[in-house]
């Protein structure tokens, strides 16, 4: 089993779902741990899952001010960094015709503002050899009814992915993107009742090829693939959708 022994790596959106799954993989594995997330009762929540070894700190992935402190933390309670799992985000959806700006605002500052500042802030902390992980969508490729908005903000980062790998070769920084189709985080269970999320759980599992919804641990292993052990790639997309955008 691969051991991440005294790898420091950083987590935004590490308090639940994708995020949190990947943090508790680096950390059974020996890592230490920072994660991200806007609610502090939820990041104590996490924190209790991830032992001593990890550090929670509040800030919006929107907020470039945030970002800013962000990267003094990270700073002073690692120096330098190993990994970085840019994966706080959020979804919203819409027709066209009834879009706001707000929502578009929303969802382009927290998808694709953020991450590239966040990159940004972190990048002159990261070791020689280090990975960013970027979280994208299989929805960048797909053309979705009241997507719009979310699958361009997915898109974009999609496009960081493959700009940002160029710039930060000189600084053999390998930048990479995971992109997961339909996983199984809670959030459906959490946000609607428990009949509509079932319907909704059925209909995703209908129209996958594998016929099933994905883990947030299958995520998180691909993540930990491109982020240690995938040392000859660079710009590169990884899905992980059960097939949903290649077949």
């Amino acid at each position: 089993m691969t051991t991440y022994d005294g790898k420091k790596i950083v987590i935004t959106g590490g308090s639940s779902g994708i995020g949190l799954a990947t943090a508790r993989l680096f950390a059974d594995g020996g890592a230490q741990v920072l994660v991200t997330g806007r609610t502090r009762s939820t990041l104590d929540a996490a924190l209790e899952q991830l032992g001593d070894g990890a550090v929670g700190v509040c800030s919006d992935a929107a907020s470039l001010k945030d970002i800013k402190a962000l990267a003094g933390t990270v700073r002073e309670r690692f120096g330098v960094v190993d990994a970085l799992f840019v994966n706080a985000g959020v979804t919203e959806s819409a027709p066209f015709h009834s879009t706001t700006e707000e929502m578009y605002d929303t969802l382009f500052d927290i998808n694709t503002k953020g991450p590239y500042f966040t990159v940004q802030a972190l990048a002159p902390l990261m070791s020689k050899g280090s990975g960013v992980v970027l979280t994208t969508s299989v929805v960048n490729v797909l053309g979705l009814d009241t997507l719009s908005v979310y699958s361009a903000s997915k898109a974009a980062l999609r496009s960081m992915t493959r700009t940002l790998a160029r710039e930060l070769l000189p600084h053999e920084v390998r930048v990479n993107a995971v992109s997961p189709g339909p996983i199984d985080t809670g959030i459906l269970d959490r946000s609607v009742p428990a009949d509509v999320a079932e319907t909704m759980k059925d209909t995703y599992r209908s129209t996958n090829p594998m016929r099933r919804l994905g883990t947030s641990e299958e995520v998180a292993a691909a993540v930990a693939y491109l982020a240690f052990g995938a040392t000859f790639s660079t710009g590169t997309e990884f899905p992980v959708d059960g097939g949903a955008s290649q077949l």
